[in-house]
């Protein structure tokens, strides 16, 4: 606990079952006190930090009537789980979450018991809480299974997906809808739309709440009450729509009255069947800057909480983002038929300034990745060029639509892969280790991997002069600072760049942000350095003539090792039946974890430090076997 601060009823608690001895009386002051200290605490190291505001007193109020860990509880988005990490057991460690050997950014199996299922991209709660809820059924259990989903969650189709095969069986499930109106962006949609104005409608809540008790008196009068009010909920309610998907509809509540709360899910927990509870929350509550921005304040960086001012390092160079935010601005300039596409991620993406500049082109599909990439292929079908600014972890689910509707009808749909490799402190859910693994073996689909920044711009304009589909995959952050033409200048198709001629014998063939590590091994070692730059097609012809001249070669790529862009030089060596000394180096087969980006590539065995180690000593037993003749011509 902070010195500074005093919380004499947190601070007693170590587990729900120490909160369960409070008095309801008691539950708005923990509240203000859980609140408070999230704001300290997150505000020494940063993190997620509006959403869990919001989320307080429902968090507080779940564990208080249920019996968790043994009745489950499943977060969807998870980081509205800060509240709930300081509740189970975890609250002394919250400031090391998202730091090296700290707690998870997200709800984690292996980090608690509580944390029943594993969440990191959204919309998944409601599958795995219908599992967990036929698993007790199954079971005769007697347990109770809650999914809380919200900051936009409901947004995806997976969700509906879910609501609609619960509401078809008869099994005991609680589904709580946290609507903030947000994601991390604003939410967007004709179903956001539809919320709020349900909830803005005076009309229904004076007839549902104040008009029943005195025309349960008139029995004539009352039926005709009822009947308007359902044509007005069929017109306006949020209701209507999980009714008529076989759930039992409970709200709006606020989501901010804990002893409301409590007594509604009191009464909901001895229900059977599938049940809907709607709470009204505000993101940020409770912090006065967050509250006024919680896209700022979605996942700040450390803070001062008195004066709300963020700290910021200094960025010797622009990010990656930002790269690609202008660039997509500038090529929207000069070609109207450029399109920019995002599912939620705005900010991160660095489309703010594209959606301000060319309102009409922009488009923010919501949680919705597999709708984002057929929707490209729809625009992509008529003539114009769609930019999909994603994730290389969010593409991730849109796969069976970058096949089939991207790359079977060759469209030409741009794919903007920020946050490509490690990423750090969001951990192995958010690792983007797999893109040019399962891009690569796709056909039609041209795969580019710039080193710098300059490459970057240059190959996303390449991407928009190919009839077909393209991806441009760079990381999180910054890059080597290197100058950035502003002029576009397309990059030649499959082509890749010695940048050292080497004269030991060893070649290192490097792809993306790998290069800048292998140049200065290059130097120490003399070996011969080549860009790639490009995953598919690759330079083959390169490839067999660097083969043919050097001893031994080393691929480095910041993604998994296995099918990747090693393996690609690996065919085609075994496919001209070259025998040369290959390592391949890349992600190692298991999930690296959460920390800073360096901490993360350290554990990878991808930072310059196990990089020069794991070469050297792998170079110096090739050295040591039988020399390979080596035309140097």
């Amino acid at each position: 606990m902070s010195a500074s601060q005093s919380y004499p009823l947190l601070e007693p608690i170590e587990f729900p079952a120490d909160l369960r001895h409070l008095k309801e009386s008691q539950l708005p002051q923990l509240a203000q006190e859980l609140r408070q200290f999230l704001i300290q605490t997150v505000s020494t190291r940063g993190g997620h930090f509006a959403a869990g505001l919001g989320t307080v007193e429902l968090t507080i109020a779940l564990h208080y009537v249920y019996d968790t860990p043994h009745d489950r509880l499943v977060w969807d988005v998870g980081h509205q789980a800060y509240p709930h990490k300081v509740l189970t057991g975890r609250r002394e460690l919250l400031h090391s979450i998202k730091q090296p050997g700290g707690l998870a950014p997200f709800p984690n199996r292996a980090e608690s018991e509580y944390d029943t299922f594993g969440v990191g991209h959204s919309s998944t709660s409601i599958s795995a809480a219908l599992g967990m809820a036929i698993a007790a059924a199954q079971q005769a259990s007697n347990r109770r299974v809650v999914a809380v989903i919200g900051d936009g969650a409901m947004t995806a189709g997976m969700a509906f997906e879910a609501l609609n095969h619960a509401g078809s069986l008869p099994v005991d499930l609680l589904v709580i809808l946290n609507d903030n109106d947000m994601s991390i962006s604003e939410n967007v949609g004709a179903l956001s739309n539809y919320f709020t104005a349900a909830l803005s409608g005076r009309l229904y809540a004076n007839l549902r709440e104040g008009g029943k008790k005195v025309l349960r008196q008139m029995p004539t009068v009352w039926e005709l009450a009822r009947r308007s009010e359902e044509h007005l909920k069929g017109m306006v309610l949020p209701g209507t729509l999980f009714e008529e998907l076989g759930f039992n509809y409970i709200g709006p509540l606020d989501g901010h009255d804990v002893r409301a709360l409590v007594g509604t899910l009191r009464n909901v927990r001895k229900l059977h069947g599938p049940q809907f509870l709607h709470v009204v929350t505000r993101k940020g509550k409770g912090y006065a800057p967050a509250e006024a921005d919680p896209i700022k304040w979605h996942g700040p960086g450390p803070f001062d909480p008195v004066s709300g001012t963020i700290f910021k390092e200094a960025a010797s160079s622009p990010s990656y983002s930002q790269i690609f935010g202008q660039w997509l601005c500038d090529i929207a300039e000069r070609d109207p038929r450029i399109v920019g596409i995002t599912p939620a991620m705005r900010e991160g993406s660095g489309l703010v300034e594209f959606s301000k500049r060319f309102p009409e082109r922009y488009f923010d599909v919501a949680i919705a990745e597999q709708h984002a990439v057929t929707f490209a292929a729809g625009l992509a079908s008529e003539g114009l060029r769609p930019v999909v600014a994603i994730y290389s972890t969010f593409l991730q689910r849109a796969y069976d639509q970058l096949i089939h509707d991207v790359a079977l009808q060759n469209l030409p749909v741009v794919f903007a892969l920020d946050r490509a490799g490690l990423v750090g402190s969001d951990g192995a859910t958010h690792q983007g280790s797999y893109d040019l693994s399962f891009l690569r073996c796709i056909p039609n689909m041209v795969v580019m991997a710039p080193a710098d920044e300059n490459e970057c711009r240059q190959m996303l304009y390449t991407a928009t002069t190919i009839d077909g589909p393209a991806a441009v995959r760079y990381p999180r952050g910054s890059g080597p600072g290197v100058p950035i033409e502003k002029d576009f200048t397309a990059v030649p198709i499959g082509k890749a760049q010695t940048r050292r001629e080497g004269r030991s014998g060893l070649a290192l063939l490097a792809f993306g942000p790998m290069l800048e590590s292998a140049l200065r091994l290059g130097e120490r070692l003399d070996a011969t350095v080549v860009n790639m730059r490009f995953v598919k097609p690759l330079d083959e012809a390169l490839i067999l003539e660097i083969a043919g001249r050097h001893n031994a070669l080393v691929t480095i790529e910041e993604n998994a090792v296995q099918g990747g862009a090693g393996s690609a030089v690996a065919e085609v060596l075994a496919a001209e039946a070259i025998s040369v000394p290959l390592m391949q180096i890349g992600i190692p087969d298991r999930f690296i974890e959460h920390g800073s980006r360096g901490s993360c590539l350290a554990a990878a065995g991808l930072d310059h430090a196990s990089l020069s180690a794991s070469i050297e000593h792998w170079w110096s037993l090739q050295r040591h076997a039988p020399v390979r003749s080596v035309n140097r011509a």
